[in-house]
């Protein structure tokens, strides 16, 4: 098969087997920037707990966090881990979100998406794969998001060669399907959930959904 068929068989075999998944799970466009802070280096569980914290604290609005001392949202932040890191980016994120487009969100997302995505690489705590998933999953426009999950899955099935880095596994994602939000929101998540369940460090290849697919002697 080629790159694309091969892609959209996986899509295909972890849609049927997972369902939609909802990603990502946000009462706002500006939770979903907060959870992108938060969920670096840590489970979803413990971002979960965080934010909790946050809204309990009336703080889920980027002008209630502007004014938080970052110590006292630091401690907010605790469940999530690297909390002091996160509170600075965390802060570091609002004071660009203001200065840059006002606090508003469709200013923000009605940026062209390389654009944007060059300015959030300024912000202090912000990488690929966190810029990438504040356009896809707040401003829903169609770029893919690449993570470790993703690298171990295609390795695994022999489609990216051992030295592909996360900028050749999001141009290969872009390139060969097409630019759809909806798309790419659910492959990501799809991905995800797969290197959760099975595709792990010692990977489960007997009950994943896409053992069929598997080369022998493929998985390490």
């Amino acid at each position: 098969m080629g790159c694309r068929e091969d892609l959209l068989k996986i899509y295909g075999l972890l849609n049927e087997y997972f369902g939609d998944l909802h990603w990502w799970p946000a009462d706002s466009p500006f939770e979903v920037m907060v959870g992108a802070i938060l969920t670096q280096n840590t489970a979803w569980t413990n971002v979960e707990k965080a934010i909790s914290g946050l809204r309990e604290s009336n703080l889920l609005s980027p002008a209630a966090l502007l004014k938080t001392d970052e110590k006292i949202l630091a401690e907010i932040l605790r469940p999530s881990g690297y909390y002091h890191i996160k509170a600075k980016r965390l802060k570091s994120l609002v004071r660009f979100y203001f200065d840059e487009y006002s606090g508003n969100i469709d200013t923000m997302c009605n940026e062209d998406s390389t654009v944007l995505r060059e300015k959030l690489l300024k912000v202090e705590g912000v990488g690929p794969e966190t810029a990438d998933s504040i356009i896809l999953y707040a401003c829903r426009k169609p770029v893919f998001i690449s993570d470790s999950y993703t690298q171990r899955i295609l390795l695994r099935h022999r489609i990216i060669p051992e030295d592909a880095d996360g900028a050749t596994i999001r141009t290969l994602f872009m390139t060969h399907l097409p630019h759809d939000a909806s798309l790419f929101n659910q492959f990501h998540a799809l991905l995800v959930q797969t290197g959760k369940s099975f595709c792990r460090k010692t990977p489960k290849c007997d009950f994943c959904p896409l053992r069929f697919l598997m080369m022998p002697d493929a998985a390490k």
